[in-house]
């Protein structure tokens, strides 16, 4: 990808990715770990994560480059596939991205089943200025998935967790507090991917220490 953009292209781009939210908060069993010599130490360490068995959730969609962060796509029932990104995310995506970069500006999505479907590839191409196509971005890499550690993280502590009794009330509760989301931690998350992704081009492909 770094072949072909420049560190300046790059405060161009606009990053995105998607996170579930239930009424029990954000969760993700990759990066939220624990290390002890035992289960029973790493239990009293905070191990146990303790859920309702079938909570409500929704599916958020979040774009985030130099200028600011997108409005929040919300998809609310069901699983998303290839359609629902078209119709319910891409838009959105294409609009805040003209609104906060202009006409010139690239759009990044990770390698999610309904973000590499060819139908999805065809609308990024008729319709974005520039965006990085599934061959071009690494499918899995640990080290880019920046929004897991920082911008998720950032929003879920905004959060009013307490007053969050409804499926309305959660949508309600993350559109509002992703506008809360200071600027200075928008731009640490813009310049630390940027290094990053210099980082693993000088390095071949390890891992970032």
């Amino acid at each position: 990808v770094l072949n072909n953009y420049t560190k300046s292209d790059i405060t161009r781009w606009l990053f995105s990715d998607e996170k579930y939210f239930d009424l029990n908060g954000i969760y993700n069993n990759q990066n939220d770990r624990i290390w002890a010599i035992s289960r029973e130490a790493a239990d009293k360490r905070g191990a146990i994560y303790e859920t309702t068995k079938f909570p409500v959730k929704v599916m958020v969609w979040l774009g985030v480059c130099s200028e600011g962060l997108s409005v929040p796509a919300i998809i609310e029932d069901g699983s998303m596939d290839a359609q629902r990104y078209i119709d319910e995310v891409l838009p959105i995506a294409l609009e805040c991205g003209n609104e906060m970069l202009g006409e010139h500006w690239t759009y990044q999505q990770d390698g999610a089943r309904p973000h590499i479907h060819y139908l999805s590839q065809k609308w990024c191409i008729d319709h974005f200025p520039s965006f990085i196509s599934k061959d071009r971005w690494p499918p899995n890499s640990p080290d880019l998935c920046q929004f897991d550690y920082s911008l998720w993280n950032e929003l879920a502590k905004l959060m009013h967790w307490k007053k969050i009794t409804t499926k309305e009330l959660l949508i309600q509760e993350i559109k509002h507090s992703v506008k809360k989301i200071e600027k200075e931690k928008i731009l640490n998350f813009v310049n630390d991917i940027t290094k990053r992704l210099r980082i693993i081009k000088e390095t071949g492909g390890e891992y970032v220490r």
